[in-house]
């Protein structure tokens, strides 16, 4: 087993980067991921980590270069937030298009205006349906994992999709952690050498992302929605191959004290601890609350928050992004839809919490549940909205 050492989330992510031995790294800085590609550009000046560190002029050439960089065989790694994001979600589609299994952390930022360098998951929202394998990570220690998880199960050739690992911004990234450090053999024995299903070579002269005329392109849409959702044996395989490794088992699904409780919380990323500190204080109070935390959002895990749902009475989602204009926030019309027709579907309240970067406590959490079951359901609520 590895060191356990104190460090900054983004720092040890940036060195799992270099143990999965990287070949390009695509950088351009924005708060709060530039920590991430300031300490691989010291990697590589250091000789640590022996890659091509790309300081491209925006994100939009950020993944324009990891399409480049990934088309040709190369091992490709990114990361971004916010409006770095939005200026490259034209090559995000692109990329999950091409089947180019790249890496890419999201330090998760409130889009702007108002601007805002705070966390929220309006970012990760508006490329929701890009096509890539997106997880949502808990804390320091699910993001160094996931690290090797992503490019474990993107590369595999039964997947060959972009995966997106995404760490609050901030909460996360500028936090310092325990974290218990991979070894090189460790690596070694869980991380094959990356072998693409296809490359670009003046050898053997291929077509990427040509033009799809109005006949083939419902099918290539099709083919990228089956790829994705295929890839859900590959991705339990990765994450119980890790577990026999380091002892940490992750699901897609996972349930936090849901025995015999009759409302469920349900929550992404770090958020996930702080609602586990409310549903201990609400179970000290006796009352029969649960926690389900849904760490995967693309491929959505229909069958595991189905059965995670089933038999509570209420369901509050705790949804850390907007849809302006909507019924309901993200989180919650994708639970929603997936539950409607269930025999057994809970009443669903939608919560937004914590945009902005507005500080949520186990308090406020349990507030919300007190609000969400004195209101109705599918009542979409914005929590602490002063005035």
């Amino acid at each position: 087993m590895g060191k356990k050492v104190g460090i900054e989330v983004s720092i040890a992510a940036a060195e799992a980067v270099g143990l999965c031995d990287v070949d390009v790294v695509a950088a351009y800085p924005i708060t709060p991921q530039t920590h991430i590609v300031e300490h691989l550009s010291e990697l590589v000046a250091n000789g640590r980590l022996d890659a091509e560190f790309v300081p491209v002029e925006s994100e939009h050439s950020a993944m324009s270069v990891c399409c480049g960089s990934a088309a040709a065989g190369a091992r490709t790694f990114t990361s971004t937030a916010a409006q770095g994001l939005a200026l490259m979600a034209e090559i995000v589609y692109i990329a999950a298009s091409m089947r180019l299994p790249i890496l890419m952390l999201v330090a998760n930022r409130a889009l702007s205006a108002p601007l805002s360098i705070w966390n929220d998951h309006s970012d990760a929202m508006m490329v929701r349906d890009s096509g890539w394998i997106q997880i949502f990570c808990e804390n320091g220690q699910d993001v160094y994992d996931h690290i090797f998880h992503a490019y474990r199960v993107g590369e595999d050739p039964r997947v060959s999709l972009p995966v997106m690992v995404n760490m609050d911004g901030f909460i996360l990234t500028h936090v310092i952690e325990p974290v218990e450090f991979w070894t090189k053999e460790m690596v070694g024995s869980y991380l094959p050498r990356f072998r693409p299903l296809n490359t670009l070579h003046p050898d053997k002269v291929v077509t990427m992302g040509a033009f799809g005329m109005p006949e083939i392109y419902a099918e290539q849409k099709m083919a990228h929605d089956q790829a994705l959702k295929n890839s859900m044996p590959v991705l339990l395989e990765g994450w119980d191959e890790l577990a026999k490794l380091t002892g940490r088992k992750y699901e897609p699904v996972e349930l936090y004290r849901t025995e015999g409780a009759e409302t469920l919380l349900l929550a992404m990323g770090s958020l996930c601890e702080t609602a586990s500190l409310a549903v201990d204080q609400m179970r000290e109070a006796g009352r029969k609350v649960g926690l389900v935390k849904l760490r995967l959002w693309r491929p959505f895990p229909l069958a595991e928050v189905r059965k995670a749902l089933s038999g509570a009475k209420d369901l509050v989602v705790l949804d850390r992004s907007i849809s302006v204009g909507a019924a309901n926030a993200p989180v919650t019309s994708e639970i929603s839809a997936a539950m409607y027709h269930e025999p057994q579907r809970p009443r669903i309240h939608c919560m937004i919490a914590g945009i902005g970067g507005r500080d949520v406590t186990p308090e406020d959490i349990t507030n919300m549940v007190d609000l969400s079951l004195k209101g109705t359901e599918q009542e979409c609520h914005i929590y602490g909205v002063r005035g």
